[in-house]
């Protein structure tokens, strides 16, 4: 079954936003807006980004081999969302110059779906590291409300729901946070990377810590749906676990429970390698979260 793609790059590497979004079939034939627009029309969406350091190509097979592990009813509808954020820079402060991208991306793929995703029975988004800036960006534009948020591995400040993007997350019906404290990109990476981003960029103080490493910063909204789920140690889960490369694990018996803090490896998964189980667990989490509400 071909897998719908909005394409928000100008190249297919490089860190350019195109001047339109187009959509695509399996990353290859053009689709027109409406097309797109009958395809997801009465659906509910679901749009999955990729975080930074991807190009067009590994965007495309990530995004495809993660989509054979969201165990989605007919009346939802995955789609794969291909912004450049592409690395310039050393990875270590490399995203906060792909901030811009990821902003200028996020208001482009409002734009679009405002215009063509209208007939959509709702809206929802998962997304992996500087991806969740890109989505958050969206949601604030949108004319619709969202209904689930699922934000993993976060490269976005851990205070981002009460402060930066206060007003996108008022529009979100749940949101759900996945981090793991064995994320080492975010541990070197983010107060590296701020530290940067406090010279050259305003907003980025390089005091705060990274959303997907120990969650949201308490107290959350009082007035926001915020679910966390924190990785057990034990798992040892990095920043690049969570989304595959070629092949990964069979779907995950649904709902996923969430791990405890001495939870050991899902024990159907205990005779698979860390490349396949882990983007297996997080597809089975993020369907968790967008169809059983825990």
């Amino acid at each position: 079954m071909s897998i719908l793609f909005i394409n928000l790059r100008a190249s297919p590497s490089g860190g350019m936003v195109a001047g339109e979004a187009t959509s695509w079939d399996d990353g290859t034939r053009y689709v027109s807006p409406q097309e797109f627009a009958n395809r997801i029309a009465g659906r509910n969406v679901v749009f999955v980004t990729h975080g930074f350091n991807v190009d067009q190509a590994n965007g495309i097979q990530d995004l495809t081999t993660w989509s054979d592990r969201y165990a989605l009813p007919d009346s939802w509808i995955y789609v794969g969302i291909l912004w450049p954020g592409d690395c310039r820079l050393e990875i270590f402060v490399d995203y906060v110059y792909e901030g811009p991208e990821a902003i200028s991306s996020g208001q482009l793929l409002a734009n679009y779906l405002n215009q063509y995703a209208k007939q959509a029975q709702s809206y929802s988004f998962v997304a992996h590291s500087l991806g969740a800036r890109m989505v958050l960006e969206a949601v604030r534009g949108l004319e619709s409300d969202t209904q689930c948020v699922v934000l993993m591995a976060g490269a976005i400040e851990d205070d981002c729901f009460a402060r930066e993007y206060a007003d996108a997350a008022a529009k979100i019906s749940r949101i759900h946070v996945v981090a793991s404290r064995c994320d080492r990109v975010l541990e070197w990476a983010f107060p590296a990377g701020n530290l940067i981003g406090e010279i050259v960029m305003h907003g980025h103080p390089y005091d705060r810590s990274p959303l997907g490493r120990n969650g949201p910063a308490r107290p959350t909204p009082p007035n926001l749906s915020i679910d966390s789920w924190q990785i057990p140690d034990g798992w040892n889960f990095g920043h690049t676990d969570y989304l595959p490369g070629q092949a990964i694990a069979p779907e995950l018996p649904l709902p996923v429970p969430a791990p405890g803090p001495d939870s050991g490896v899902p024990v159907d998964l205990t005779n698979l390698s860390n490349e396949v189980w882990k983007p297996a667990w997080s597809a089975g989490a993020a369907t968790t979260f967008l169809l059983h509400k825990p």
